[in-house]
């Protein structure tokens, strides 16, 4: 056995030289794949496949594109889960969009509409399953002020977890135009009394300002002015009254 120790310092050179390659290049690896997640989850990314156009025209006429606060949600913060486990399976299952868009599935108006429905049941199933997760990660019922609410939404969102409901259930359509034969399980017509509180609330308003102060007696203007002579019509008939004085 040889006991040459600069074959031992080569020995533990390369080894450390061997831990801090492997060390680097995972710290490449994991910049990149990082870099590669957030990049895939860009709104210009999700709508870069033609097919992808419609869903992005009909976002940016919902609320969730602008708002008059200025928060916005993107492709990412609906579809794209923020757990690692549940993001990744979702990137996964994506690629199907990418086998749809190579077979031209839905690359015309009319396909698009013929399968509108089905793609968004798929939609409503994922996040009725997840507990409408991706929603709640900015609509919380835990932070809501139900006192800002009308009757018939405080109501809805106040008995919505002992229903086993979430967001999905009554917000179909929220983000992307509703399907013609679309079922709204959750949602329901707002009873007649929730209606009428609701309109009332204006004229309660109304009938709580204070009436306009009634003008001076003095300072009533007769409804009506007898004609002057002067004021006659040209052409008419009728003389103006003499005076009965004598001069």
């Amino acid at each position: 056995m040889s006991n040459d120790p600069n074959r031992k310092t080569r020995t533990w050179t390369l080894g450390i030289l061997g831990v801090l390659a492997i060390f680097v290049a995972g710290v490449v690896f994991a910049g990149a794949f990082n870099w590669g997640l957030e990049y895939t989850n860009r709104t210009e990314f999700c709508t870069s496949c033609h097919s992808m156009q419609t869903n992005l025209n009909e976002l940016q006429e919902k609320m969730h594109w602008k708002s008059v606060s200025g928060v916005h949600a993107g492709c990412a913060d609906c579809h794209v889960p923020k757990d690692f486990k549940n993001k990744m399976i979702a990137k996964v299952m994506a690629a199907k969009d990418v086998y749809h868009e190579i077979m031209g599935t839905i690359d015309t108006p009319e396909k698009y509409e013929a399968r509108r429905l089905q793609m968004a049941e798929a939609v409503w199933a994922k996040m009725k399953a997840s507990g409408s997760r991706e929603c709640k990660s900015c609509h919380s019922f835990a932070h809501m002020d139900f006192s800002e609410q009308d009757k018939f939404a405080r109501r809805k969102h106040q008995n919505a977890d002992d229903r086993g409901q979430s967001c999905i259930d009554c917000h179909k359509g929220i983000g992307h135009k509703l399907p013609k034969d679309a079922a709204e399980d959750g949602e329901e017509e707002k009873p007649a009394e929730d209606k009428a509180a609701t309109e009332e609330k204006p004229a309660e308003a109304a009938a709580s300002e204070p009436a306009p102060a009634a003008a001076p007696a003095g300072d009533a203007q007769p409804a009506t002015e007898a004609p002057k002579a002067a004021d006659q019509p040209a052409g008419s008939t009728e003389e103006p009254k003499k005076d009965d004085k004598q001069g």
